[in-house]
């Protein structure tokens, strides 16, 4: 991320973003609603249109291409297949609910990469184990808790083989009981080596899978750096009132 702007109107909500996430680290970005993490997490993939600066991904330059220096937006067709190498896991499960867990987790990959029926369905319930819920391959999305759902929105995201896998707060929209259980998902693909940039409030998780933590406030990246200085030793005063006012 290359001095990425974003305006939306007059409202300037990414004010000059640099950030690098190495390949097979886990970037978490934490900070106050409104401060930019989301919005940060739908330009990566091309969600959000930049107004500025540059995104890559995997040396890709998202969204544009350039010529003698200038920016063009690509087609919607050359957008979809960037974002098909982009997994992303958003607040709410965005399930198909009239099809079964198999058939959400097989759609993308058969429709966008052309892959053979029996392929696609031999990877699914190989991921259906990865998450836990190989037994809920013919159920549908109304049958299954908020946690289970989400554990296959992540299971759909990792049928299509993404090179980075995006977070945007899994977990907000589930009761307490039902984090635990995506948490663990999460750690897991950490632990495999999946690149991975989270936006979230478990400041616990952060702490214990992160490479890097990022602060965001209004706009700008306060203070980044390994957890054990960010979240643990806080050198801005910024980072240092947010995280107080969570631990009260």
């Amino acid at each position: 991320m290359n001095e990425v702007h974003k305006s939306f109107g007059s409202l300037e909500v990414l004010k000059g973003i640099n950030l690098k996430v190495p390949h097979g680290t886990v970037m978490t970005l934490i900070g106050p609603s409104g401060s930019g993490k989301s919005t940060l997490l739908r330009c990566i993939n091309h969600l959000e249109v930049v107004n500025g600066g540059r995104l890559y991904v995997d040396g890709e330059l998202i969204g544009y291409r350039e010529k003698d220096g200038i920016l063009y937006e690509i087609s919607a067709r050359d957008a979809a297949k960037q974002r098909a190498d982009i997994g992303m896991v958003f607040q709410q499960f965005n399930l198909f609910s009239h099809r079964t867990v198999l058939e959400n987790i097989i759609e993308a990959p058969i429709h966008v990469k052309k892959q053979p029926v029996e392929v696609a369905k031999k990877r699914a319930l190989e991921l259906l184990e990865t998450v836990g819920l190989a037994h809920k391959a013919d159920a549908y999305p109304a049958q299954l808790s908020g946690g289970q759902q989400q554990r296959i929105a992540i299971a759909r995201a990792l049928a299509m083989e993404p090179k980075l896998m995006l977070f945007d707060e899994p977990t907000s929209a589930l009761d307490p009981e039902l984090v635990g259980e995506v948490l663990k998902v999460m750690k897991n693909l950490a632990a495999q080596g999946m690149t991975m940039v989270v936006v979230t409030h478990e400041i616990g998780f952060a702490r214990e899978v992160s490479d890097q933590v990022v602060f965001m406030d209004a706009g700008v990246v306060v203070e980044a750096g390994p957890p054990e200085q960010v979240i643990d030793n806080p050198q801005e005063t910024r980072t240092q009132e947010f995280l107080s006012s969570l631990f009260k």
